[in-house]
């Protein structure tokens, strides 16, 4: 600064001598041509005529240079300031790590320890809380503090600091490879426990006896560091539920991609199973082991299991990694409480995080449950079933066999098949089966009123007390009976209670996930190709789902279990397809009368039946002699319909709804006379004609005639 003063000194009397003779030219200019010329502007320094600019030149240049040097002089005196400062720190931050080296310098060899009291500590410290979790067991975890030190001493100054802080002794490591665990044993029960205190001891400056003591204390908060043995930390194919969607798409991710890697969490102790023989065939057997085996006659007499594969058919979680062409492993027992979206990360119940490439979201749902039973009381709760799984199924066949009076509540499907299938145990014990339901009939909301009441008929035949119009009004326990309280005064006693109220789909993982969820249908809200995000995709129960003819959906039955599971599988893979399966469903009465239903089933809708005479052939234990398989939706799902013949018989005349016998036939659903649903009694294997109706939603004026495209008239 004192440069540029001294030199704007000298150059400020010849800036004056220029400004003045600039003036003065300018005057005489103007008495020479007799007139007055415009002022030139102070800043416009000029020595010469107009026109002339030597000295003009010269004093930019003295003007330009001043700057420049200024410039320069002002950045030497910043970083030569910067670079004090900087060495100033590095001297303060360097004063803690003089202590430490003078301990272990007659212990440690002589070249290590002259190199290492300079060099600061912390990025080894970092390393050597990073290398021990990698070890599964504990016991060898000394081998992860041996063998860093002679590579890291060897390429790094740094190296010295490991032989100082934590091994304490260890005097030749290419030597002797089994002393260092003397002194490490005590101070280092757990790898995981060891990093801890490494990284608090060294800005402390504390001495080895100090940090030798420190990880007694942590250690008991790591001792789960074992649990990443169990299961895979990263899974590419990551399947959230156990059930039958989750299954479907392992099947077609690992058909797609053989040697994919999947991984099903499920938090049921049992591997992927299917849920419909627990309220069908699983009740009919004679078998009394069959609540162990779980393994069941359909009604064809064939015998098979519930469970879709034996376990040989998974790799073990902890070989998911390892397997050289991949496999599918299923981690049981365990729930996945929340969910990372951006980190694309799972967290599981006891707080483990599994990190995944693409996700499925097949959580099903759970059985709701009526207020008035939540609100009576544990007595109450404790006799209560709610029936859904496994677990379920043998709660209830041991409740069956050891109380004498059952209750059902609801009058749907599993109200239903529970009832009947309860009712015809029955006939061989004391067992007392009531089954009640606000509509007046079974399956009202579903079935016609004509066929309702003859269903309800049907199950009376079963031995079931059905009582109909039933609204609960209270339920209390009292001298060792479960009272039921109806609205209109009447009493039920009971001695245990299955409430089959339907389902509430499990979307718990929305929040932390940050997925839309359907207001009006309930589910996670998905695209045309089931996704919620671009990685992540959800079947089954839980999808909320665009149907291109019917509109926004959600379905909760097995068939669209299989069929969305297997679309998410296959788009997970890129496959990139739209759903369009109209979804299929089905219920039997024992094996005598079955159903099976497509679109929108609903009573309040108009509809018109078509019946026939039945014949032996048209029961479900028929159906199932002629696919091979008592989960017909496996059978009926892979048929197309492309040009379907109608029968040449005469047609008969409709039976007429006063009637009961309907034997067989066909329930058109009607939404603006156009077909939007369609219900097979007792006619199976036709689902895909049913399918082809709904799709191509035209309007039919004589629906007879379309009941010919299902030979119901064929003996």
């Amino acid at each position: 600064m004192w440069t540029c003063k001294n030199l704007w000194k000298k150059l400020a009397p010849l800036a004056r001598s220029s400004s003045t003779l600039c003036r003065q030219n300018a005057r005489g200019v103007v008495l020479n041509n007799e007139r007055r010329l415009p002022l030139v502007p102070q800043a416009h320094m000029s020595s010469g005529t107009p026109g002339s600019g030597g000295d003009n030149n010269l004093y930019y240049l003295l003007v330009g240079a001043t700057c420049v040097g200024g410039g320069f002089y002002a950045y030497r005196t910043i970083k030569g300031d910067k670079e004090r400062y900087q060495e100033r720190i590095n001297e303060i931050a360097s004063r803690p790590n003089k202590v430490v080296p003078e301990q272990p310098i007659t212990e440690a060899p002589g070249e290590q320890a002259a190199e290492t009291p300079q060099e600061v500590s912390p990025e080894v410290a970092a390393v050597e809380q990073e290398d021990p979790p990698t070890t599964p067991e504990p016991e060898i975890a000394p081998e992860p503090v041996v063998e860093p030190a002679p590579e890291e001493s060897v390429g790094t100054p740094d190296a010295g600091k490991v032989v100082e802080s934590e091994p304490s002794v260890e005097p030749s490591p290419v030597e002797v490879t089994e002393e260092p665990p003397a002194p490490v044993v005590e101070s280092e029960p757990t790898p995981v426990a060891e990093s801890l205190p490494a990284e608090t001891a060294e800005p402390q400056t504390t001495t080895e006896t100090e940090s030798a003591a420190e990880p007694a204390t942590v250690a008991p908060a790591e001792v789960p560091a074992p649990t990443p043995v169990e299961f895979p930390s990263h899974a590419p194919y990551l399947l959230i539920g156990g059930g039958t969607a989750s299954f479907a798409a392992a099947r077609s991710i690992r058909a797609r991609d053989p040697g994919a890697r999947v991984l099903i969490i499920t938090d049921e102790p049992d591997l992927p199973y299917m849920r419909p023989p627990l309220s069908k065939e699983l009740w009919f057997s004679d078998d009394p082991s069959v609540v162990d085996t779980l393994r069941f006659k359909q009604w064809n007499g064939k015998e098979r299991s519930i469970y879709f594969q034996p376990p040989s058919f998974y790799v073990s979680p902890q070989d998911l990694e390892k397997v050289e062409n991949g496999g599918v492993a299923v981690l049981t027992g365990k729930k996945v409480v929340h969910m990372d979206v951006r980190g694309n990360k799972v967290t599981l119940s006891d707080n483990t995080e599994i990190s995944y490439d693409k996700c499925l979201i097949a959580t099903g749902g759970v059985p709701r449950n009526l207020q008035v039973i939540e609100r009576a009381g544990e007595e109450v709760t404790k006799r209560t079933t709610l029936f859904r799984k496994v677990e379920d199924f043998k709660a209830l066949d041991k409740v069956s066999r050891d109380t004498k009076s059952i209750t059902i509540i609801g009058g749907g499907f599993l109200g239903s098949e529970l009832a009947c299938a309860l009712g015809r145990r029955s006939a061989d014990s004391d067992l007392e089966v009531i089954q009640m339901f606000p509509e007046k009939g079974n399956m009202g909301k579903v079935l016609p009123e004509y066929l309702s009441n003859w269903t309800t008929a049907k199950v009376k035949s079963e031995g079931v007390m059905v009582i109909t119009e039933a609204l609960v009004k209270a339920v209390s326990f009292k001298d060792g009976k479960v009272e039921i309280k109806l609205k209109d005064g009447r009493l039920v006693k009971t001695d245990h209670i299955v409430a089959a109220v339907g389902l509430e789909p499990s979307v718990e993982l929305a929040k932390s996930a940050g997925l839309e969820v359907d207001s009006d249908f309930g589910g996670f809200r998905v695209n045309a190709e089931l996704q919620a995000r671009s990685n992540i995709w959800v079947a089954g129960d839980a999808a909320c789902f665009y149907d291109i003819r019917l509109g926004r959906r959600r379905v909760e039955h097995h068939d669209h279990a299989v069929v969305s599971g297997r679309l998410a599988g296959e788009n997970m893979t890129g496959a990139n397809k739209p759903y369009w399966h109209q979804s299929m469903f089905w219920s039997d009465l024992g094996p005598d009368v079955g159903y099976e239903a497509i679109g929108i089933v609903d009573s309040s809708l108009p509809t018109v039946g078509v019946f026939a005479k039945a014949t032996a052939k048209d029961t479900p234990k028929a159906a199932t002699e002629k696919s091979g398989t008592g989960i017909r939706s496996e059978s009926e799902t892979e048929g197309t319909a492309s040009s379907p013949v109608a029968s040449s018989t005469p047609e008969p005349p409709p039976v007429p709804e006063r009637k009961d016998n309907y034997g067989k036939g066909v329930i058109f659903y009607l939404r603006d006379k156009v077909v939007v649903g369609i219900i097979l009694w007792n006619v199976f294997n036709r689902m895909p004609v049913a399918r082809k109706i709904i799709k191509d939603g035209e309007e039919h004026a004589d629906l007879n005639e379309v009941a010919k495209l299902f030979n119901i008239h064929e003996d």
